[in-house]
């Protein structure tokens, strides 16, 4: 592992914590930018309480529900890509902002939406600020947080998404049983259904304000020739003692070097166009998805409901479920910056295999298809057991450690746009899986999936194992780029 000469602090795990108040204010600034996850979890999940009475308002068939359901992640995909080219023009802060308008709209519109094909439109549009938000956050998160504490911070992008989906749980129950169901009337004419989505716009609001009253990242500051307003960032952000001006002169010089290697600055790479970083960043992504995290979540309900719980009973399980979510990301905050990111990633991988196993053989135990879906005795216990785990695997390592190296990995130069690029992978590969479901479930039965998960998870072992960087500890501009040796395997290289 190099590090570029003249580093100001070194990168290494065993760094000692900045005193209080250079970490309280890196911890402040980390959690405001998460907000954007908020919106993504709250997003990902809001509409897991309204999709039936959105069926039955617009007599629509079980295809394009799934559809509306899951057309918000192309979206997500789209929007990832526009805030990675914009976040270098406009700079960090101003994208977040863009990002909480287009949010705070849509969440407006989709309540008063008048048929299945203008929700559909105004979920596009709240999928295009959510994926904004989901490529800045970690994006600035790195770009702000001291080396010895980047991993802990960049890991509160995923503790927000999972406090996202647990309020779009809450809220989505809440006004459901105050209406006396999602499709009755609650408040100036329209149903609960309605009101799930309109009550996004309050965390919309908040990212807003944050986003406005938040500093700008000092790389993108320095890029944009503004030198003393860096400074003041980093002096606010920096361990006491650390030379503030030493980080300026670096990062100015991996700046200069940027503008001598502008051929460089291209994403295009040898292995099949795009550079073997971005390439890890991508697959990174898409196993993320693929290991079906998201079917738990956007088709809970369902789901519980097949193996045997009433509708009550199932909401239970998918809150239990959410909490979980929500408490085991805490795992991952207190080990990424003391064991670091692989072992991590293949403990969870290795885990999320097994568990995405025994669901499946659960599930062959399981009588009917579709809605008809039924898995009784104790292998209902079994499934909801090993759906659990399968949570807290992912939870504690996946989850959170794909968006931290997602914001570090890459070399400043490209930070943005190919974090953006994977970024819309990983919303396709989550629309895929999502709309994919369905359609799996009334053919084959949960166990089919399940197994194709559970590979997935396998896969993810193996490619963690040969081409995933450690990056604990290292300064973003040491990270000029990764080169993964299988014979030492885990090393961040200068390029």
């Amino acid at each position: 592992m190099s590090h570029a000469s003249g580093s100001p602090q070194g990168a290494t795990g065993g760094s000692a914590a900045p005193p209080s108040p250079y970490k309280n204010k890196a911890i402040g600034l980390a959690v405001a930018a998460a907000v954007g996850g908020f919106l993504f979890g709250f997003d990902s999940s809001v509409i897991n309480g309204a999709v039936d009475a959105v069926q039955g308002n617009f007599d629509i068939g079980a295809t394009l529900t799934g559809f509306v359901v899951a057309v918000a992640l192309l979206g997500c995909a789209f929007g990832a890509w526009l805030g990675g080219k914009l976040a270098d023009r406009w700079g960090r802060t101003r994208v977040m902002f863009l990002g909480s308008v287009l949010f705070f709209v849509s969440s407006i519109l989709s309540g008063l939406a008048f048929s299945a094909w203008d929700l559909a439109l105004w979920r596009v549009l709240a999928g295009v600020g959510i994926g904004i938000a989901s490529v800045i956050a970690p994006a600035y998160i790195a770009e702000i947080a001291p080396a010895a504490m980047r991993g802990r911070l960049g890991s509160l992008q995923q503790l927000a998404i999972t406090l996202g989906i647990f309020a779009a749980l809450l809220s989505d129950q809440i006004l459901a049983t105050v209406a006396g169901g999602a499709a009755q009337e609650l408040w100036l004419g329209l149903e609960a259904w309605r009101w799930m989505f309109i009550v996004a716009v309050v965390p919309a609001a908040v990212y807003g304000i944050l986003a406005l009253r938040i500093p700008e990242s000092p790389r993108y500051l320095i890029a944009a020739g503004k030198r003393e307003a860096a400074k003041k960032v980093l002096a606010t952000t920096l361990p006491q003692g650390d030379d503030v001006e030493a980080y300026i002169v670096q990062i100015e010089r991996t700046i200069e070097t940027d503008k001598k290697l502008e051929s460089q600055a291209s994403l295009k790479g040898p292995r099949f166009g795009l550079l073997p970083v971005v390439w890890i960043g991508i697959l990174l992504s898409v196993f993320q998805q693929f290991v079906g995290i998201n079917v738990i979540f956007y088709y809970s309900t369902t789901l519980w409901q097949a193996v045997g719980f009433e509708e009550s009973q199932s909401f239970m399980v998918s809150t239990i479920t959410s909490v979980t979510n929500v408490l085991v990301t805490f795992i991952a905050i207190a080990l990424i910056d003391k064991v670091g990111r692989r072992p991590l990633l293949l403990t969870g991988s290795a885990g999320m295999a097994v568990t995405l196993g025994i669901m499946a053989v659960a599930f062959t135990q399981s009588s009917g298809t579709g809605e008809d879906l039924r898995l009784d005795g104790s292998w209902g216990v079994i499934a909801l057991v090993a759906a659990n785990l399968f949570v807290v695997f992912f939870g504690a390592t996946w989850g959170p450690l794909v968006w931290v190296l997602l914001g570090e990995m890459f070399p400043n130069r490209i930070r943005a746009a190919a974090l953006g690029v994977a970024a819309a992978a990983q919303w396709i590969a989550n629309f895929l899986i999502t709309i994919s479901f369905p359609p799996m479930l009334e053919a084959f039965g949960a166990s089919i999936p399940y197994l194709m998960y559970a590979i997935f998870a396998a896969l993810s072992f193996f490619f963690t194992l040969w081409k995933v960087p450690e990056t604990r500890g290292v300064e973003l501009e040491d990270m000029e780029g990764v080169k993964v040796d299988r014979h030492r395997r885990g090393t961040a290289d200068a390029t």
